[in-house]
C-alpha cells in the first residue's frame, strides 16, 4: 500500500499543463485576478495599449509589453471556483510564472472584519474538491512567507489595515450553513472564498511562490448575510488592494531582471 501511495504523489496526470506554439512566454511574476471586472478596471487603469492580449481558452491573459526600464508582468483572469483558477495557475507555470500574486473577494466570518477591510490569507480549510487531487504529504495549504511579508510592509507603509490568516474556502457557496459559520469562526477562520486553498496547493505542488489579498465584500458572521457589493468603502478598497498588487509583482519582475 505505502508503495502504491508514493507512484501516486510521483505520478504526473496523463494531460499535462504546457506552452503551445501559439502560447506567448511569459516573465516570472503574474497577478492573477479573480474578478473580471477588476481585471478589466486594472488593464484600463495602467493602459491597455501597453499590455498585449491573449485569449488562453477559458481565461483570458495580458502580457504587459517589454522595454529595458519596465518590468515585464503578466495579468490573467477572470476565473470561478477552485478548478478553473487551477487551470489557470497551472497554465501560467507552464508558460514561465514562478511568483504569483492573487486578487480576490472574501465573506467574512468574524465581527471585527467589516466590508472593504483586506486580508491576507497564510493558510486554508479545505473544503473544494481540487487541491486533493495533489497530495501534499503531511502539508497543509499555505501563502510563501517572503511574499506575504513584502505584502504587509507595503500595507503598513501605506497606512492600510489588514488581518492575517486561515480562511475557509468551498465548492459550495449556497451551503455555507450557519454550524458551519459558527464552528469555523470560533476556530478562528477569518473568511470564506471559493480558490484559495486549491492555488496554495498547487504553488507549493509545483515549488513557486504565492500571495494573495483578499478584499472583504460581504459579512456572514452573525448568521444575517450583508453585501457590499455596491459599497464605497468596497469598491476603494478593491482598487488600493489591485494596485499594490500590480506594484507588487511589477517591482519584483525588475529586480528579478537586475
Amino acid at each position: 500500500m505505502a508503495d502504491s501511495v508514493d507512484r501516486t504523489i510521483a505520478e504526473e496526470g496523463l494531460i499535462r499543463p504546457m506552452k503551445r506554439r501559439t502560447d506567448p512566454s511569459i516573465g516570472p511574476n503574474a497577478l492573477q485576478v479573480m474578478i473580471g471586472k477588476d481585471l478589466d478596471d486594472l488593464i484600463r487603469q495602467k493602459g491597455l495599449d501597453n499590455f498585449e492580449r491573449y485569449n488562453l481558452d477559458f481565461f483570458r491573459l495580458y502580457r504587459a509589453k517589454h522595454k529595458p526600464d519596465e518590468g515585464f508582468l503578466s495579468l490573467c483572469g477572470p476565473f470561478l471556483g477552485a478548478p478553473q483558477a487551477v487551470m489557470g495557475i497551472e497554465k501560467m507555470i507552464a508558460l514561465g510564472a514562478r511568483k504569483i500574486w492573487v486578487l480576490g473577494w472574501c465573506g467574512s466570518l468574524q465581527s471585527d472584519l467589516k466590508i472593504g477591510d483586506l486580508v491576507i490569507p497564510t493558510g486554508a480549510l479545505i473544503e473544494e474538491g481540487t487541491s486533493r487531487h495533489y497530495p501534499m504529504i503531511d502539508r497543509g495549504p499555505s501563502t510563501d512567507p517572503e511574499l506575504n511579508d513584502r505584502l504587509e510592509t507595503v500595507l503598513v507603509t501605506k497606512g492600510r489595515s489588514y488581518q492575517k490568516g486561515r480562511i475557509w474556502t468551498t465548492d459550495a457557496p449556497y451551503r455555507e450553513t450557519p454550524s458551519k459559520i459558527t464552528a469555523y469562526r470560533n476556530k478562528g477562520i477569518l473568511a470564506v472564498e471559493m480558490e484559495m486553498s486549491a492555488l496554495m496547493t498547487v504553488a507549493l505542488y509545483r515549488g513557486v511562490k504565492l500571495a494573495g489579498l483578499l478584499v472583504v465584500s460581504d459579512e456572514l458572521g452573525d448568521m444575517k448575510w450583508r453585501h457590499g457589493f455596491s459599497d464605497p468603502r468596497f469598491k476603494k478598497a478593491t482598487k488600493v488592494a489591485a494596485e499594490i498588487l500590480f506594484d507588487l509583482a511589477s517591482d519584483t519582475d525588475r529586480r528579478t531582471e537586475e
